[in-house]
């Protein structure tokens, strides 16, 4: 028997199930991230730049695009609770802070080297960047200046903080992830997760679970409290490169290699929806209000002229007569 949230929800995507792509860049989009209120998304890509868009209604409306990086901008996020700022990484060995007031860059820190991943601490008040020779480097908000470095023996993938802020996650290339506590970095535990290369970590905005998924093509849901494994999702044929749980912590949305992006609902499993993708996704993220996923694909092997094609960022969840 398929529970209330199921049956509302596909009742939801049956009306709401039109996906729309709006120009964002002129080279594919890496990363896709909504501002703490919904009220903006950002997106960075390999060509060099970060686009802001506000969302009206059922659309995005590009607002900027914030130049400065030297090299791709692989991965963004924003300020937790403050809906106007929010950070780049990139292969330019920096990181930059910029807001969406002054549409400036409010400041540059430099980093050792190639940052592939960046993660905002719950509190607001550290970020954490991860770089292509497995170094991860803490940087205080405020001064800018680095708390602390931590070089690993293994392939960092992905890094983020629990929701409580008292530990610090990282997937690696050996399918494991490692907990450290924080802010001291010292080893809690190290779970093997999967049999390959753990790829990407969130955890739902409740606090009760946290999601990995992995070169072998699965997506395990895990307890915070007791760090166990309740449940694979196993749709996917190709590795996990992007998870995001909605709003309500209810669904978990993952993408990959695969034509499509699954939506699961998180308490039992099931398949609630999926979204039919032309190519490759990167980057997924439910809005942080309503059941409203924006998400960037490989767009280079549209079936278009790919020029055209490249660096759209793309909305599903919209109302099908919208």
């Amino acid at each position: 028997m398929a529970s209330k949230y199921y049956q509302e929800m596909q009742e939801s995507f049956r009306n709401n199930n039109k996906s729309r792509e709006f120009p964002a860049h002129s080279a594919k989009v890496h990363s896709v991230a909504w501002s703490c209120d919904g009220r903006r998304l950002a997106s960075g890509s390999f060509d060099k730049t970060a686009s802001v868009f506000v969302l009206e209604k059922d659309r995005l409306v590009k607002e900027n695009n914030y130049r400065g990086h030297g090299d791709s901008v692989d991965q963004l996020c924003w300020h937790p609770t403050n809906p106007d700022v929010f950070v780049t990484a990139s292969g330019d060995k920096t990181i930059r802070i910029w807001d969406v007031r002054t549409t400036k860059c409010t400041a540059t820190v430099n980093t050792k080297g190639e940052n592939i991943n960046i993660c905002w601490s719950p509190d607001g008040q550290t970020i954490a960047v991860g770089n292509k020779d497995d170094v991860v480097t803490f940087i205080d908000v405020k001064s800018h200046r680095s708390r602390a470095e931590e070089q690993f023996k293994f392939e960092v993938n992905e890094i983020s903080w629990n929701n409580d802020n008292d530990m610090f996650f990282l997937t690696n290339g050996n399918g494991c992830i490692n907990i450290l506590s924080y802010p001291e970095l010292k080893p809690i535990q190290s779970i093997n997760a999967h049999p390959s290369n753990c790829i990407c970590i969130k955890f739902d905005p409740t606090g009760k679970y946290f999601a990995t998924g992995s070169a072998d093509a699965l997506v395990s849901l895990w307890t915070v409290e007791e760090l166990v494994c309740v449940r694979c999702f196993s749709r996917l044929d190709w590795p996990v490169r992007t998870l995001s749980f909605s709003h309500d912590g209810k669904m978990l949305a993952s993408a990959s290699e695969d034509h499509f992006i699954d939506i699961a609902e998180v308490e039992t499993g099931e398949k609630l929806w999926e979204v039919q993708c032309e190519s490759p996704t990167f980057t997924v993220a439910w809005h942080p209000k309503r059941p409203l996923l924006a998400y960037a694909c490989d767009d280079k092997e549209g079936k278009y002229d790919s020029n055209r094609e490249s660096g759209t960022v793309k909305l599903f969840g919209l109302p099908n007569d919208s």
